[in-house]
C-alpha cells in the first residue's frame, strides 16, 4: 500500500487583515487532511484599524474593534510568539516566545503578511513624548490621556501649566491623522461641559503636515474642504511644515512656531516591517517585499506576501506606471488576501495562480460625529452623507457577524445615552497605588 503523503505545512506570518483573511479563506477551502495551516502573530486578535478613531472618541467599545484570531480561525493553528527571522533558504522561520526563548518553525508554504510599523523621524524628543496611533491599546491609552489631560488642568492653577495640558498636537495629515483628530477633538469638546473651569474655546487643537495638502487618498477639492472644516471647528493646521523638536512637550516648528504641548500624536506615515530586512527574500527600494501580480514572491516559490509589506503591481495603473505598485491601505490588504488565499491552494493542485486586479472604488474618511468626507465611484460626499457612508462601508468590512453586531449596538446606545467621556488613567499603570499604599 502507498503510504499516504503528510500534510502541507502552511505558515502565515501576522494575523492583521492579509493573515486574519488568508487563513479564513484557506480554512474554508482547504479539504480534510491536505494542508495544516499555522497563523504567528505576538497578538491573539486582529485589529479593525478604520475604527481605531472611534473606538479611542468613545463611539465604539475597544473590544468590538478586535477579532480574537482562536475563536474565527478555529481550524488554524495560533502562535502568539515574534518572528525575528525568515530563511527561506532552509525553509524555516526563526520565532521568540514571551519568555524570550527562540525557537524554529519549518514550511512547506510560507505567507509573509507582518504588514506594517511607524515610521520614526529623527526628531528631538520624539521618541520620549510621541504616541503612535496603530493599536487598539495606543487607541485606549489616548483617550485617556487626552481625558486625563483635561482633569488636570481643571486643579491646576499655573496658566501656561494649564496652556500646555490643553494643547493637543497631531503630526500627520493621512486618514489615521485626520479620523483620530477629529474624534478626539469631537469627545474632548463634548467632555468640557463636565467641567465648570474648561470651555471648549480653552481647547488648542494643532494639525502639522510635511506635505502640500491633508489626505492625499481623495481628491484635492475634499482635501481642502477638510481643512476648511477643521479651521472652522478652531483646529490650527500646518502644511508644509516639518516638526523640528519635541523635547520636554515644547513643540518647535519648521516656519519657527513655537509652543508648549502635553500631547503629541504621531501618524506619519508607516514602512514595511523590518523583520524582512535581515531575510533572504528580494526587497523594493522601499524595503517592501517584491511579487508578482499573482502575489508570489519573485524567485522563492514557495513564498507568498500581500499587505503593506508588500509591493504587489498594480495592474489597474501599470499603463499609467510600469512600476505601479498598490498602495498600502485596507482596501488592497482584505482583496489581495482573499485571492491569496485561492492562489495557494490553485498552486497545491497543480493549478495557474490568478494576477490580482482591482477596480478602486474610493475612499471614506469621518471627521467626527456626523461629520466627514468621501469620494466613491467618482462621487465626492461631504457631511452627514459622507460620515453615514464610512460607517456603512467599515460595518460592511469588518470581519464577522459578530463584530457587525456589537459595533453596530454600540453606535445605536450612543445615539441613545451619549458617548460615555470618564478617563481610566489608572490602566496605564495599575499598580500605582498599590505601590505608593506598600511605601507608606
Amino acid at each position: 500500500m502507498a503510504q499516504k503523503s503528510a500534510p502541507t505545512r502552511i505558515v502565515i506570518l501576522g494575523g492583521g487583515y492579509v493573515g486574519l483573511y488568508t487563513a479564513l479563506g484557506l480554512q474554508r477551502k482547504l479539504r480534510a487532511g491536505e494542508a495544516s495551516v499555522t497563523v504567528i502573530d505576538p497578538q491573539p486578535h486582529m485589529t479593525y484599524q478604520p475604527f481605531l478613531p472611534e473606538a479611542a472618541g468613545g463611539a465604539i467599545e475597544p473590544r468590538h474593534v478586535v477579532v480574537p484570531l482562536r475563536r474565527v480561525l478555529k481550524r488554524c493553528h495560533i502562535l502568539n510568539v515574534r518572528v525575528s527571522r525568515i530563511e527561506d533558504a532552509r525553509r524555516t522561520v526563526t520565532v521568540e516566545r514571551p519568555d524570550g526563548t527562540a525557537d524554529e518553525i519549518e514550511y512547506d508554504v510560507l505567507v509573509v503578511a507582518l504588514g506594517s510599523v511607524a515610521r520614526l523621524m529623527p526628531v528631538p524628543g520624539l521618541a520620549e513624548r510621541g504616541i503612535a496611533f496603530r493599536t487598539i491599546g495606543e487607541a485606549i491609552y489616548l483617550r485617556n490621556h487626552v481625558l486625563s489631560k483635561l482633569d488636570e488642568a481643571a486643579v491646576t492653577e499655573d496658566p501656561e501649566r494649564r496652556r500646555k495640558l490643553l494643547t493637543f498636537t497631531f503630526v500627520g495629515g493621512g486618514f489615521a491623522g485626520i479620523e483620530a483628530l477629529g474624534e478626539l477633538e469631537d469627545m474632548a469638546r463634548f467632555a468640557t461641559r463636565y467641567y465648570e473651569n474648561i470651555e471648549p474655546a480653552d481647547l488648542r487643537w494643532v494639525l502639522v503636515e510635511a506635505a502640500g495638502r491633508i489626505l492625499p487618498e481623495v481628491r484635492e477639492s475634499l482635501g481642502v474642504y477638510t481643512v476648511l472644516q477643521l479651521e472652522k471647528r478652531g483646529i490650527e493646521v500646518y502644511l508644509s511644515t516639518l516638526a523640528k523638536s519635541f523635547e520636554d512637550g515644547h513643540v518647535i516648528l519648521s516656519d519657527g512656531t513655537e509652543f508648549d504641548s502635553d500631547t503629541i500624536v504621531w501618524t506619519a506615515g508607516a514602512k514595511a516591517n523590518p523583520v524582512i530586512t535581515g531575510s533572504d527574500l528580494p526587497l523594493d527600494e522601499r524595503s517592501r517585499i517584491r511579487t508578482s501580480a499573482a502575489m508570489r514572491v519573485e524567485g522563492h516559490p514557495a513564498v507568498w506576501s500581500a499587505g503593506d509589506i508588500a509591493a504587489v503591481p498594480d495592474l489597474a495603473r501599470i499603463g499609467e506606471d510600469p512600476n505601479a505598485v498598490c498602495l498600502p491601505n485596507a482596501q488592497h490588504a482584505v482583496r489581495q488576501a482573499n485571492l491569496l488565499a485561492r492562489n495557494v491552494i490553485a498552486v497545491l493542485r497543480d493549478r495557474e495562480p490568478k494576477p490580482y486586479r482591482h477596480k478602486n472604488i474610493g475612499s471614506v474618511a469621518s471627521l467626527g460625529l456626523h461629520k466627514g468626507v468621501a469620494d466613491i465611484f467618482g462621487i465626492k460626499l461631504k457631511g452627514f452623507l459622507a460620515w453615514a457612508a464610512h460607517r456603512g462601508y467599515h460595518v460592511a468590512r469588518v470581519p464577522t457577524f459578530n463584530r457587525k453586531a456589537r459595533v453596530v449596538a454600540d453606535w445605536l446606545l450612543g445615539g441613545l445615552f451619549r458617548r460615555e467621556v470618564i478617563s481610566m488613567g489608572q490602566i496605564s499603570n495599575p499598580r500605582a497605588e498599590f505601590a505608593r499604599v506598600s511605601e507608606s
